[in-house]
C-alpha cells in the first residue's frame, strides 16, 4: 500500500460560517462544497489549496466525535486524509502490519469517498483517515 496523495487535512470548528469567512477573506480561498453527513454528526465545507483540500468540520451533534474533540482539545487540525486505491485491502495489510483500526470495513463520508480511520494510539498521535474515490473507478 502506497498513498498516492494528501486527500485532505480536516480542522475541527466551532462556527462553520465564520470560519468560511475567514479561510475566503484572509487566505482567499473558496469554499466550494458543504455538506451534512449525518452518520458523523457533522457538517463540512471544503476549500482547494493546489491539490489538496482543507475540510472544515463543524458538529451538530455535542455528542458526535468533533464535539467530543473539540470539547476535550478545542479547534484545530482533526486529522490528516490519505487517497488509497483498494481501501479494503488497504486495511486489511494495515491491520496485519499491528495498527489499531477504528474502521474495520469502509464507510461512506462526504464528498461521496469510501472512507476508514486509523487510532491515533497506533500513529503517533495522529488520528490518520484512509479515503477511496469510488467515483473514478
Amino acid at each position: 500500500m502506497k498513498p498516492t496523495h494528501i486527500e485532505h487535512i480536516g480542522i475541527a470548528v466551532k462556527n462553520l460560517s465564520e470560519s468560511i469567512k475567514y479561510y475566503e477573506s484572509v487566505l482567499g480561498l473558496t469554499c466550494y462544497a458543504v455538506e451534512e453527513v449525518t452518520d458523523q454528526k457533522v457538517k463540512t465545507a471544503f476549500f482547494m489549496v493546489g491539490q489538496t483540500k482543507i475540510e472544515l468540520l463543524e458538529s451538530t451533534d455535542p455528542e458526535g466525535p468533533i464535539g467530543k474533540f473539540i470539547e476535550k482539545k478545542g479547534e484545530g487540525i482533526h486529522h490528516i486524509a490519505f487517497a488509497v486505491e483498494n481501501l479494503e485491502s488497504v486495511l486489511e495489510e494495515t491491520a496485519l502490519k499491528g495498527v489499531q483500526l477504528i474502521d474495520k470495513q469502509p464507510r461512506k463520508g462526504a464528498e461521496g469517498m469510501h472512507i476508514a480511520f486509523l487510532h491515533p494510539k497506533s500513529t503517533f498521535g495522529v488520528l490518520t483517515e484512509f479515503c477511496e474515490d469510488k467515483s473514478k473507478q
